[in-house]
């Protein structure tokens, strides 16, 4: 099994959350990083999901 959606995910969370970002604990990280994964799902567009965000697209898909 191919993991290339995993890759480009993590890829870019280091790139948009991760990189030149100063964390004062362990706690403000996995709050950031609980913050950054409710929007990669829920407030990113997409225009290969014709500009709706991942589960704006499932749902959508499933009416």
């Amino acid at each position: 099994m191919d993991n290339g959606a995993m890759e480009n995910f993590f890829g870019r969370l280091k790139v948009e959350m991760f990189y030149g970002e100063k964390f004062s604990s362990v706690e403000d990280f996995i709050d950031q990083l609980h913050s950054y994964i409710y929007y990669y799902n829920n407030e990113r567009i997409s225009l290969k999901l014709k500009g709706m965000s991942p589960v704006q697209n499932r749902t959508h898909s499933q009416i």
